[in-house]
This record gives C-alpha cells, structure tokens and sequence, in this order.
C-alpha cells in the first residue's frame, strides 16, 4: 500500500467555540494515509478584538506543521506590527519567523519533542537533519536562533509544512497563505478564494524557482515537492547569495485584506485534503445545506470530511489527510434579535407581575 493504510482511519479530531463575534467548528482525520500531518490553531481570543485560526499541512513529518501550530500565533502576537495594529505585517513576518526559530538548537529541543517518532534504523526525529558538534551539543542556552546567531550543529527540518492563517479583528479579516491549502470564504452564498495556490507551475513561482537554481520536473519542485511555498524544508533554502522570499521554496506568505460585510456568512480554511475532493463553490453549496440542520459547527465539517473520503486508494483524490475550520459570522441583526427577544421577554414578565399585583 506504500503510504497508504489498509482500510481508512475516520475517527475525528473536532472541536466548537465561540464568544460574542463568532463562532467556529472544527474537524481533522488522518484518513487513508499511513500517518496523520495535519495540525491546526482555533483560537478565539488572540486578543479581546482578535481572533486567529489556522490550518497547516505537513510533508515528509508531522514536525513543522505541529511546531506552526504551537508557535506562530505567538510570534504574531508579539510583533511591533501586531500592538500598532497592522495585522498583515506581522503574519507576514511571523510565517519566516518559524523558519529561523527552528534552526538553532532550541529548535532541535522542541522539534525533538513535537517528533515523537525516531527512525529505528538511523536514529533521527521524522524529518529532522542533525550532526552535533562535541562542544556545542551540551550548550543548554535557551534562545531562538536568530537571538543566539545560527548554530553549524542544526541545519533544520528537511521536513516542511504549508500555512493558511485567518484573523479576524472587528470587521477586519486578514488572510495569509504559503502552500495549497485555502481559505475561502462565503458572501451571499457565493464563494471567494482569499488565498492563492502555490503550486511550481505558476509563472511567477516558476520564475523564483528557475532564478534560485531549481527546476521543476513532472510539477514537482526540484523532482520532490508538488508546492513552491512552504514553512520548513531547509535544502530548498540554500542559496546564501538571496533573501528568504527569493528561495527555491519560500515561507514568504501572500497577504490579503478584507473589509467584512453584512453579506457575509462564514469564512473556510481546510487544507488540500478536501480542496483535492470539493471546488471552493461546491464546499459552500454543501456547508449551506447543512449549516442550520446540523447540531454544530464541527458536525458541518465531519460531513464534509466523509463526502471527501475515498472508497479505495486507487483513485489518488479522497486519499490525503484532510483538516477544515468553519467560522461562522454572528451578524449584528442576530445579536439585536437576541437583545429584542430578552426585552420582550422582561416586557411580559413584567405584565404578568402587573396582572398578579392587580388581582
């Protein structure tokens, strides 16, 4: 079966929130393949304006996608950008900011500890590269590489991991994206990519690709990988004569702004795993018809991850691990519904105490 199970894993991973602005579900399955990459952030309050959700794809290991997970809403949070409320600046910085966390030997630590599966026969953490010098392999300092400089001991993960990021302040929603997982969202019931593709042939990823010395053969970037952008995968990063966004493969994020409107229903970011299965407009067809009859949001999503799922592996498409966050808009006109119906609702006891009083 190579990187395929006998028979499919379809337990899911799922989850709901949501506070006074939105509300979100969630849902991941590993599915046909022989181990689970996804891994994904769903936070509600990044902040008291701000909400942060985020889908990362993993290849070649599970080790980058899961530090993404763990460590880039952090990164976004701390950013100079982010307290003067440029939002896109600091995602945007926060996407290479994974790539130079995980090359000093902090990173190795905590890559280590995300891994939790060693290779028998070499010895070394799924997708990590690693030759410690004597000296340097008992430095317990506890810094990120670029606060310590990088260490020669750790090259980083040959691992990588795609990104797609969504933050929602007030009416504000920014989207960030390297890879070929999506974000989408639904505007009077018609669908709208907010992130684009990243795939080899591309004119423009083409162009990078060919200028940094790679080549794409059979659609795949240097023969391997069938995306130009990604956090991680360090050897197509090597060319010490160009910045980081000019590399074979770049973490370099593509931004997108977005002013919210009443017209607005909910925003989709899912991975690969369901837009290999379902067209941005097909996926929102299919939400719509279930988003009022299901009991949650993440149920919504479980639907969607078993209409995606192969019957067999001999197709190809329905075979991926597949994750999805559905986050739904509560529109002002609910809120208010909510506030004239709790009104009401005093209005008639109040009657009905008047009545009592009277009798």
């Amino acid at each position: 079966m190579g990187v395929y199970l006998s028979t499919p894993k379809t337990d899911k991973l799922s989850e709901n929130g949501e506070n006074d602005r939105l509300k979100f579900g969630l849902s991941s399955m590993q599915g046909w393949r022989a181990t689970m990459e996804d891994a994904h952030s769903a936070l509600l309050d990044l902040d008291s304006e701000t909400a942060f959700f985020g889908v990362f794809d993993g290849h070649g290991g599970r080790v980058v996608a899961k530090f993404c997970a763990k460590y880039l809403h952090g990164q976004v949070l701390k950013s100079e950008a982010y307290s003067t409320g440029d939002l896109g600046t600091a995602v945007h910085r926060a996407f290479f900011r994974m790539d130079e966390m995980m090359q000093g030997q902090r990173g190795w630590r905590e890559l280590s500890a995300l891994g939790d599966k060693i290779n028998k026969f070499s010895g070394m953490i799924e997708g990590l590269i690693w030759s410690p010098r004597g000296s340097d392999s008992n430095n317990q300092q506890d810094d990120w590489a670029s606060e310590e400089g990088p260490h020669s001991d750790f090259a980083g993960p040959t691992c990588g991991s795609t990104a797609c990021v969504a933050l929602i302040r007030n009416t504000q929603l920014v989207v960030a994206n390297a890879g070929d997982s999506r974000c989408v969202i639904s505007r009077g019931g018609k669908a709208y990519n907010l992130s684009r593709d990243h795939k080899p042939e591309l004119a423009a990823e083409r162009e990078r690709i060919m200028k940094a010395g790679g080549f794409i053969h059979m659609g795949r970037v240097n023969g391997s990988l069938n995306l130009s952008r990604a956090i991680g995968d360090v050897e197509l990063k090597q060319n010490k004569f160009l910045p980081p966004e000019k590399q074979i493969v770049t973490a370099n994020p593509d931004i997108n702004v977005v002013e919210l409107c009443d017209d607005d229903d909910f925003v989709v970011v899912a991975c690969d795993g369901i837009w290999d299965c379902m067209s941005s407009q097909q996926l929102v067809d299919f939400i719509h018809e279930r988003i009022n009859t299901e009991s949650s949001l993440s149920a919504v999503c479980e639907r969607v991850l078993d209409r995606c799922l192969a019957p067999s592996t001999i197709a190809g498409d329905g075979c991926d691990n597949m994750t999805m966050i559905l986050v739904q808009f509560k529109k002002p006109v609910d809120r208010n519904k909510k506030a004239e119906a709790a009104g009401q609702s005093a209005s008639n006891v109040d009657e009905a105490k008047s009545r009592v009083a009277e009798e």
